[in-house]
């Protein structure tokens, strides 16, 4: 079993940064791909990015390509996401996640097996 602890959101002016933290705990953490999701009111949880279970490949949504950039400290249990340039429609509950079943991590939220409580994320204009 893995528990995982999101930390970092906040409220934060358009243009402005953030950076999440998702701490780990449990089973080995570094056999694990990640993810991170987002969820605004009345809508799905979306993809927003992955990383895979060494660091070597990470893969993003593309409405935060550039923007945004996933990373792990398997030493620290620790995977982040470093949000650049917000924008108000960035405005959600983030996720994280984590695979034990793809070693690359996924796009589909049933595709992980282990979830955070979420942490909010306001971005005003």
């Amino acid at each position: 079993q893995v528990q995982l602890v999101e930390s970092g959101g906040g409220l934060v002016q358009a243009g402005g940064s953030l950076r999440l933290s998702c701490a780990a705990s449990g089973r080995i953490f570094s056999s694990y791909a990640m993810g991170w999701f987002r969820q605004a009111p009345g809508n799905e949880r979306e993809f927003v990015a992955a990383i895979r279970w060494s660091g070597g490949s990470t893969y993003y949504a593309g409405s935060v390509k550039g923007r945004f950039t996933i990373s792990r400290d398997n030493a620290k249990n620790t995977v982040y996401l470093q949000m650049n340039s917000l924008k108000p429609d960035d405005t959600a509950v983030y996720y994280c996640a984590a695979t034990g079943d793809y070693s690359s991590g996924s796009y589909y939220v049933n595709d992980y097996e282990h979830w955070g409580q979420g942490t909010q994320v306001t971005v005003s204009s």
